[in-house]
């Protein structure tokens, strides 16, 4: 019902915006800067149109600095818009295999050279880590869902995956926590009404303080700060 409102919202601008897009994945590859200008302008007509309120917070913690990853708990397919609209950097994005062929998800993957990742390949899965390793070396930004799969219940976070922490430290980078709450809200229940979702960016792990910490560390630790974030911002 959301994304119906959402499409109908902007019934107007969708085929303009989705072929701006699909030229843009097709004229840019390897530059991904005109490809996350458009998905801003997508990703905050959704919010608009979709009858949601984002709040977001700490935006100063982003480094000025490109060449970082930002690592949030992950509640579903929203939350993805939610670093779009409101990223002061822009940033490709790691997704899991399943969803790279969905429709506008797809043209977006594609205009600012996100990946898919097939957690069920771990030859691929370190080739994708790898990538982003070099590419974040090179400058580039990106968003990864350290848990692998997002949340079914609710505010709760899972368990991170250590595996995904490796791309900060083999490109010695930043790593920056991030916080979503009520991000499952919009698509997973069958309602219009108005919501809020929140989105809160975390002072940044600098190689200085994690380069002895073994994955698991790491992930734990990031895990840890976002929790605590989760509780203090929460309803």
């Amino acid at each position: 019902m959301r994304i119906a409102l959402m499409v109908l919202a902007n019934l107007l601008l969708v085929p303009y915006l989705f072929i701006r897009l699909w030229l843009t994945a097709k004229r840019y590859r390897g530059d991904y800067n005109p490809g996350f200008r458009i998905a801003k302008v997508i990703a905050k007509r959704a919010i608009w149109g979709g009858n949601i309120k984002l709040e977001v917070y700490g935006e100063e913690n982003v480094p000025k600095e490109d060449g970082f990853i930002f690592y949030p708990n992950h509640q579903g397919l929203f939350d993805s818009l939610t670093f779009f609209a409101s990223s002061p950097k822009p940033f490709a994005a790691v997704i899991k295999k399943e969803a790279k062929d969905i429709i506008l998800l797809k043209q977006v993957l594609q205009a600012t050279g996100s990946l898919a990742m097939d957690r069920e390949d771990i030859r691929q899965s370190m080739q994708v880590i790898s990538q982003i390793a070099e590419e974040v070396k090179t400058g580039r930004n990106y968003l990864i869902f350290p848990e692998g799969t997002r949340s079914r219940e609710g505010n709760k976070v899972q368990e991170f995956k250590p595996g995904s922490f490796k791309a900060a430290q083999k490109a010695k980078c930043p790593i920056v926590p991030c916080a979503l709450i009520n991000c499952f809200i919009p698509f997973d229940r069958q309602s219009i009404r108005r919501v809020t979702v929140k989105l809160i960016y975390l002072k940044p792990l600098y190689y200085e303080e994690y380069k002895d910490m073994k994955t698991v560390e790491i992930a734990q630790e990031v895990r840890r700060r976002i929790v605590e974030t989760i509780a203090e911002y929460g309803d």
